[in-house]
């Protein structure tokens, strides 16, 4: 009986560290170069919580050297495929402050504005046409900025067109955002608040699709506010530059009333 349970016990023990042996991180005995290939292999399979975890230990571990350099600015990335915007942005502006000389530095900014572009949008916004002009306009706009600071700084970097692309696009939503808050104040009878974000359109994003909207409603504003002559300046410049636009028709209407 004895013996029985001394071997029960013996059996008990080994299971035991076998458990442990097997809960042993192995991870933590690899050298640089093995933890950045496991982590690239996690990264091209799409694995990004793996990846994430596999960086961050080689950041940590090799903070300098080739690998870690690099670490920062794949883990920016394996961030945002992981869906943290955050903690991407925040890694890339790290890489940009620790290594601003970097050959790849230019990505870092490139990142940014690819994070922020794609902010809230969950998998369906990303791939089915939804009127990005309702959103709120923040991500758009910190987008908008980081893509203008990549052109700013690194003009001949391959990331540079699609940058400048991406740019025209944000345009295009900010000044129709624009556009929606004027309508609304205009239903509201906020007619002067009206008037000043289709002004603000006008001068800010000129050449959008928006610019005639936004001519429209400047001269419906101040036309109901009896600032005629503000209105028919409004007309004139929508007839000279836009002469097919239908929203022509409608100020006419208005400003024989």
């Amino acid at each position: 009986m004895k013996k029985t349970i001394i071997s029960l016990l013996t059996i008990t023990l080994l299971a035991g560290c076998s458990y442990f042996e097997e809960k042993e991180d192995v991870s933590e005995r690899w050298p640089a170069e093995r933890l950045y290939a496991e982590a690239r292999g996690a990264l091209d399979s799409g694995d990004y919580n793996k990846a994430v975890e596999f960086y961050e230990k080689l950041e940590s571990r090799f903070p300098f050297g080739t690998y870690g350099q690099q670490a920062i600015l794949d883990l920016a990335y394996a961030y945002h495929k992981n869906d943290e915007p955050d903690a991407a942005v925040s890694t890339a502006e790290r890489f940009i402050k620790l290594y601003p000389q970097n050959a790849h530095v230019d990505y870092a900014y490139y990142l940014k504005g690819l994070v922020n572009f794609q902010r809230g949008k969950g998998f369906t916004e990303r791939f089915l046409p939804i009127d990005e002009s309702q959103r709120d306009p923040a991500s758009s706009l910190w987008a908008f900025e980081d893509f203008s600071e990549l052109v700013k700084r690194y003009p001949d970097s391959q990331y540079a067109e699609d940058a400048k692309l991406r740019m025209t696009h944000l345009r295009n939503i900010l000044a129709e955002h624009e556009i929606h808050v004027a309508q609304y104040y205009m239903r509201r009878g906020a007619f002067v608040a009206a008037a000043n974000r289709a002004r603000y359109v006008v001068e800010k994003y000129p050449r959008t699709p928006s610019t005639p909207d936004a001519l429209v409603i400047m001269a419906k504003a101040y036309k109901v506010m009896e600032l005629t002559e503000l209105s028919e300046d409004a007309v004139r410049v929508l007839e000279l530059n836009y002469p097919n636009h239908p929203g022509i028709y409608e100020v006419r209407e208005v400003l024989l009333k």
